[in-house]
């Protein structure tokens, strides 16, 4: 089945992850994705690793492969005359431009959004950058943890107050990623209306700051500066992780109603004005958590989690990512997809987190996918593609 964004061109001049995740996500609703990398090395995870896979000659970054998928490689320098050239016919033919340098570099390119919508003023162009195109540190380059510690997350993420923790992915390069195909995807529906592109921006700060959700306003409304503090939520309780016989399980005690069913399963007194609503629990948490655990130590995780099923308990584990991906759950849900790589031949990659269906349930997802490409690969398939093409 043909994806959503059938017969859109996406012309990638990203590297690295914020770009290309948004590029790839395009990808998989089915746009033509061309990745134009430089001659030298392309995109630079391609170098980062290890791990990397293959042969000598042949080696692959786990990293690059991560975040290419569906898309074609071309190679072209873009400070050469020619490379210049095959730029210009490419957003001629295209219909959006992605790109994360530092601001002002794509400029220096001679490709300002002004020149931009003068080869093509149907053209959506998508910038982002590491902390804004404007503002007294529009400049600065961006580079996910430091955008993590800057933006906050980094001050709510941790053991404790005094244990600030990065994200264990590069959270902000990702956010920055959707939410620049989400502008995408309006600014082309938009062009729909008026027939004109525009210029979507956003950058690793604004995401960050964008997902600071109820500890934003816990700032801007109430005057309370968030902290870290674990694996407990600090609005809901008992919400959180909890040590058990063997390990540790998960619970998410989110109402009144499953209070009740959660202190008749903890053996914990209804009745206790310490815990007789959301608020009195969160201020009294500590011995809230104390008490759990007493019960807790006692039963392993697996035991626990399935008398919390039976009993309507929101409950769960903690996976490790090898077991993510084995998980009949994952599986049928379609996040792990097969490929065949030029060079690794059948491989496994984590796959798009959408799926669609028609009015009557019949699944219409798009479950062809092509594996990320070596570099340059198709850059003759693309020059004979512009050459037979008329341009707009």
């Amino acid at each position: 089945m043909p994806g959503p964004l059938d017969g859109i061109t996406v012309v990638d001049l990203t590297r690295a992850l914020a770009g290309p995740h948004a590029t790839m996500m395009m990808a998989d609703l089915g746009a033509r994705v061309i990745k134009v990398e430089s001659p030298d090395g392309g995109d630079d995870t391609r170098g980062w690793g290890p791990p990397f896979v293959g042969g000598a000659d042949e080696r692959q970054s786990t990293y690059f492969l991560s975040c290419n998928r569906n898309k074609q490689s071309i190679t072209v320098d873009l400070k050469s005359d020619d490379g210049a050239e095959t730029l210009r016919r490419l957003i001629r033919n295209a219909d959006v431009l992605v790109e994360n340098f530092r601001p002002g570099t794509l400029d220096r390119l001679g490709f300002s959004p002004e020149a931009v919508e003068e080869l093509n003023p149907r053209m959506v162009i998508l910038s982002i950058s590491g902390f804004g195109h404007d503002g007294p540190e529009g400049g600065r380059s961006g580079y996910d943890q430091i955008a993590q510690g800057e933006s906050g997350l980094m001050s709510l993420t941790g053991s404790g107050p005094d244990d600030p923790q990065r994200v264990g992915v590069p959270i902000g390069d990702l956010l920055a990623g959707i939410y620049g195909a989400y502008g995408l995807l309006a600014a082309l529906f938009e062009r729909e209306r008026t027939g004109r592109g525009q210029v979507v921006r956003t950058s690793l700060l604004a995401s960050l700051i964008g997902v600071h959700a109820f500890q934003g306003t816990r700032w801007t409304v109430a005057g309370e500066t968030g902290a870290a503090q674990g694996n407990h939520h600090p609005s809901i309780a008992p919400y959180g992780l909890f040590r058990c016989a063997d390990g540790a399980v998960q619970i998410a005690v989110g109402s009144e109603g499953l209070w009740s069913r959660f202190a008749a399963f903890a053996g914990l007194d209804p009745e206790d004005q310490a815990f007789a609503s959301n608020a009195a629990r969160v201020e009294n948490h500590a011995r809230l958590v104390a008490e759990i655990e007493g019960h807790f130590a006692a039963h392993k995780a697996e035991d626990l989690l399935t008398a919390m099923k039976a009993a309507g308990i929101p409950a769960g584990k903690v996976r490790t990512i090898d077991e993510v991906y084995a998980w009949d759950q994952t599986r049928s849900q379609g996040l792990v997809v097969g490929v065949e790589h030029p060079t690794l031949g059948p491989i496994e990659l984590p796959g798009p987190p959408l799926r669609f269906f028609d009015h009557g349930g019949i699944e219409t997802t798009n479950r062809d996918h092509e594996a990320p490409p070596l570099l340059g690969q198709h850059r003759a398939s693309v020059m004979h593609w512009l050459d037979q093409t008329v341009t707009v």
